[in-house]
């Protein structure tokens, strides 16, 4: 099978579409013929060489997938030969075969093509592990989603906004910013020219950046607000000011997806599965990309990505 490998770690000239050993489908495991995977930040991270995969999850970026299953591994029911299907992945998904757990599979929604399916995984379950389950937003609270045309962005703008909450989110453009009300959301700060902390506060804050947003976001908390760190675009290492958050009464979560156990992914997937699929099939909520690549485009697609210069997921097909 073909698929990206990483000779060595650096700019997104050194992803190389290579002819590597097929994958095959273990106990517990379908084999998926992809169709589609999507860019994630972690796979930039991946290639500059600070994010390597977990042990025994595959050498190869991409983070989700769609595709049809083709082989079956031992053990695995409920499922068969033929099955349209998207799916979380710990790696793999940029190369034309991929061995997925079978708790991390989601049937291909109705209506949606195996394209845009390919956008949903790593959103949807970053968004409701997060904001759904961890930081338990409810109705009528007030929700910061930051970088809010992200894949993650726009996911979370439209589950909130469903969910009955107030979304505010940050944005670099007022084109973004346009993109982010018509998702639903109410505010959409420029963070070029605006404090978003002027715009709080807030229940839950949905944070990508770490470091650089810390005090701020800690500030835009309301009584009882809870942030949640998944990303550290902007740095590792910040002070806490943990008067401000004893005062509040505030929660901070610092969190993950990739390396969590299969158990813990597979009850992840099952949630999303009954509480977003029902939303997506009914176009409630809908997948953004921004446009759609070949894979051995995978360089030019980690470059938009790697510039902010897209709304929603850019998407690779095989």
């Amino acid at each position: 099978m073909r698929a990206i490998t990483l000779p060595s770690h650096g700019g997104p000239e050194v992803l190389t579409l290579a002819d590597v050993p097929d994958a095959t489908a273990g106990p517990g495991e379908v084999l998926v013929d992809v169709a589609a995977t999507a860019v994630n930040r972690a796979d930039l991270l991946q290639r500059q060489g600070f994010y390597e995969p977990p042990a025994g999850a595959s050498p190869y970026p991409g983070l989700e997938c769609s595709g049809v299953i083709s082989a079956l591994g031992e053990g695995v029911a409920g499922w068969s030969v033929g099955d349209q299907v998207c799916a979380l992945l710990a790696g793999g998904g940029y190369a034309e075969k991929v061995a997925v757990p079978v708790g991390q599979l989601l049937p291909l929604p109705a209506g949606l093509s195996l394209v845009e399916a390919a956008a949903l995984p790593e959103v949807t379950c970053t968004v409701w592990s997060n904001v759904f389950q961890l930081a338990a937003l409810q109705p009528g609270e007030r929700l910061l989603v930051h970088g809010g045309t992200s894949g993650i962005g726009t996911c979370a703008i439209q589950l909130a906004v469903r969910h009955g909450a107030d979304v505010t989110t940050t944005v670099g453009s007022p084109d973004k910013a346009a993109r982010a009300l018509e998702l639903g959301a109410s505010k959409a700060v420029l963070y070029k020219d605006e404090d978003f902390v002027e715009a709080g506060p807030f229940d839950v804050i949905l944070d990508n950046m770490g470091a650089m947003y810390l005090d701020r976001n800690v500030t835009a908390l309301g009584t009882n607000g809870r942030l949640v760190i998944i990303g550290m675009q902007g740095g590792v290492k910040a002070e806490l000011n943990l008067a401000a958050m004893m005062t509040k009464r505030a929660s901070l979560h610092a969190t993950s997806l990739r390396a969590r156990p299969t158990e813990e992914k597979a009850a992840i997937v099952a949630a999303v599965l009954a509480a977003v699929w029902p939303a997506v099939e009914a176009g409630e909520v809908k997948p953004v990309i921004d446009r759609v690549l070949p894979l051995d485009q995978v360089a030019e697609a980690h470059r938009i990505v790697e510039a902010s210069g897209h709304i929603g997921k850019v998407v690779l097909t095989t």
